[in-house]
């Protein structure tokens, strides 16, 4: 075969990868040029959270453990420090650093206390709702008994049901952002898998597509010069 035949087959091939290919390329592009309108911190809702005070060490006293754990860290909460314990099996429970007592479980008043001190934004608090672990909302991520915090702006915030801990700060424009990282990965789904092989195969389609554009595009080129 000619080197010219080669040239229109490559030509061929070209067009028909652009329409093969051509949206997922304007989807990654359209998505990823979204995905970076604000900065990663704007998007992590770091803006909404109130600043946390330092802890006072003058008189800790340790949790008042029973068997084996993987760590203990003190941390500092919207509601007060705290030592957080997670347990052999990966159990994670809150204890007092006055008296070393286990943190009870967060009730819905508190929970209520803790969303507030945690936001640093100006709407209302409208609405606390509990969600078990197996019916997590899509936007917290984590598999955990929580309470989510809604507030009149479209923010989210998630309290652990046993720490306390703020979980997430979920914002409306994290949604967007999740939305749009759905799509540029091509998973609506979990939006988690970024190797399966739709992805994989679409962006091997357009790299071939690129290169034979190249090859053509320099081709053209020459031919004109020669002309």
């Amino acid at each position: 075969m000619s080197h010219q035949k080669f040239m229109r087959l490559f030509a061929k091939w070209h067009i028909w990868l652009g329409w093969l290919v051509g949206f997922p390329i304007l989807m990654w592009t359209v998505t990823g040029l979204i995905m970076v309108w604000h900065p990663i911190e704007y998007v992590r809702g770091n803006h909404l959270r109130a600043e946390l005070p330092a802890v006072e060490t003058g008189a800790l006293v340790m949790p008042q453990l029973t068997g084996p754990v993987q760590s203990v860290t003190l941390q500092s909460f919207p509601d007060g420090p705290g030592w957080i314990v997670i347990e052999e099996d990966g159990g994670r429970f809150r204890y007092s650093p006055e008296d070393g007592r286990l943190y009870n479980p967060v009730s819905e008043d508190h929970a209520r206390s803790i969303a507030e001190a945690a936001y640093a934004g100006d709407a209302a608090l409208e609405a606390i709702t509990y969600f078990p672990a197996d019916a997590a909302p899509m936007d917290l991520r984590t598999p955990v008994n929580s309470w989510q915090a809604r507030f009149a702006d479209d923010t989210h915030i998630y309290i652990h049901t046993q720490t306390g801990e703020v979980l997430a700060v979920r914002s409306g424009w994290w949604r967007v952002f999740d939305f749009m990282w759905g799509l540029h990965i091509m998973d609506l789904e979990t939006r988690e898998d970024t190797s399966h092989p739709i992805l994989i195969l679409f962006a091997a389609l357009g790299v071939i597509g690129s290169l034979l554009g190249c090859v053509l595009m320099f081709r053209r080129r020459k031919a004109k010069v020669k002309a």
